[in-house]
Formats: structure tokens, C-alpha cells, sequence
């Protein structure tokens, strides 16, 4: 079995897939040896590691040797955040998905937010993108390979359940594989969804939206936790550092 064939089969086994969000070596292997099945990075993560906000700022091809050097020294499967593509052209979008795919990830999370603008792309757009996609990486002998459509619904539109539900249905028709839909919160709402679509949905960790087996009730296959575990890292060490600073004393390296 491939990692696309592994990565595909953790969306449609007993448990829900809790995926690690990594965003430098150090993490994925961290992630990997605590026990993760599988990996996805995190775009927000990878861009604060070297001193940038998220949003396509980093280079794409800096961004792609960070996924390569994440999947060539771990085992399990690994899921590339490229966020809107790093193009508004499609044809080079596509370009970025191959070359993602040529690294070795298992799948990609894509999503349909405008990075030059605000709001989300055209359904009728974003749908015959992500069917290009897919033939595309079918073509380059990509089969099965785990398109994970993002809609930014809950981030942008007020009363976002219908047109996320719409959009869903719509992406999965396209060729996605399962729709991630970051901001989704109420139980009510993640139950309908689940309901109304016809692929694995991942949703976001957020405060009050934490425990694997409450969202698994709700039909939910996949959660992931994005750049929330960065953050605290990167609080913890700004904290650490202070204290050194401000102290001169570094006892407090050795406290566990």
C-alpha cells in the first residue's frame, strides 16, 4: 500500500483521523514518534518558523523544500496546506499542485479564499478548478490523491451553514476528496453538514471544540488542530526567553 492508498484509508476507518499539523522537521518528527498516524502542515506554522505572516508570502518554492524536507524523514503519510494555490492562474496553481504531489505528500488542503482581495472565489471557478486538479493528477499517475477542499464559509459570510453546505456538495462533485471547514463550531451545524455531504469532513480545533470522540458522534472523520500547537511553542519560547533575560539566571532551563 502507497501513502496515498494509507492516507485515503485513515478518512474511512473506525476512528477518526487526528492529524498533527507540523510546520518544521523537528515538529513532523515529534508528531510521528508521540504516535500520529498521519501529518498535515500548516501553512501558518511554516510561515511564522521563518519570521513571515501567513497568506502566500513565502516563496513557493521555500515553502515546497520545507514540505520535502517534512516527508522525506518521516514514515506516515503527509498532507500539504498550500493554501489558495500561490496563484491566482490556474494553469500555475495546477503546476503547484504537481510539484506538491511530486515531493511525495499523500494530499493537499486547498482552499477557495482570494489572497489579492476579500471573499471567496466563484463556486462555478473554484469547482472547475479543482476538476482540472484532479485530471491533472490523475494524468501524472496522482490516483486517489487526497484533495482536501477548504471553504473559508464561516470565516467571511454571516450566516454561512447554506452556502457551506452548497459549496461542499458542489467541491465534492468536482473531484475533492472531503471539504475542510475551518470556524465550524455549533454541534447543530457540523451534524447537518455531515449529513448533507457526501465525503469526509475535517474541522478545525477551537476553544470548546477539542475532544476526537464528541466530534466522531457527530459523523466528523477528520480534525486537526492547524497552527494552534505552533503558537503555543512559540508563546512558550518567547516566554522562556524573557525570563532569561530578565532573570540572568538559567535555572529555569532545567525546571520540568
Amino acid at each position: 500500500m502507497n501513502k496515498i492508498q494509507e492516507f485515503n484509508e485513515l478518512h474511512s476507518s473506525k476512528e477518526l483521523l487526528f492529524l498533527g499539523n507540523a510546520w518544521d522537521l523537528l515538529s513532523a518528527l515529534s508528531l510521528e514518534k508521540a504516535g500520529f498516524k498521519a501529518i498535515g502542515t500548516t501553512s501558518w506554522g511554516i510561515a511564522n518558523s521563518i519570521g513571515l505572516r501567513d497568506g502566500e508570502l513565502i516563496d513557493f518554492e521555500r515553502h515546497l523544500g520545507i514540505i520535502k524536507t517534512i516527508v522525506d524523514n518521516v514514515k506516515i503519510p503527509v498532507s500539504a496546506d498550500i493554501e489558495a494555490g500561490y496563484s491566482e492562474d490556474p494553469s500555475k496553481i495546477i503546476h503547484h499542485v504537481l510539484r506538491t504531489a511530486d515531493v511525495g505528500v499523500a494530499g493537499i488542503n486547498i482552499e477557495d479564499s482570494l489572497k489579492k482581495s476579500n471573499g471567496l472565489r466563484e463556486i462555478s471557478l473554484h469547482c472547475n478548478l479543482l476538476e482540472k486538479i484532479r485530471i491533472a493528477l490523475d494524468h501524472h499517475g496522482y490516483k486517489d490523491f487526497y484533495i482536501n477542499a477548504r471553504t473559508d464559509t464561516y470565516f467571511q459570510k454571516e450566516n454561512p451553514l447554506m452556502e457551506t453546505i452548497e459549496r461542499a456538495q458542489a467541491y465534492v462533485d468536482s473531484g475533492a476528496s472531503g471539504i475542510f471547514v475551518p470556524g465550524l463550531k455549533e454541534h447543530s451545524e457540523i451534524k447537518e453538514i455531515t449529513m448533507n455531504v457526501n465525503a469526509p469532513l475535517n474541522v478545525l480545533s477551537l476553544p470548546g471544540l477539542t475532544n476526537c470522540h464528541q466530534l466522531q458522534e457527530l459523523g466528523v472523520r477528520r480534525f486537526s488542530f492547524g497552527n494552534a500547537l505552533s503558537d503555543t511553542v512559540i508563546a512558550y519560547l518567547e516566554k522562556k526567553v524573557g525570563e532569561l533575560i530578565e532573570l540572568k539566571d538559567t535555572s529555569l532551563l532545567y525546571e520540568w
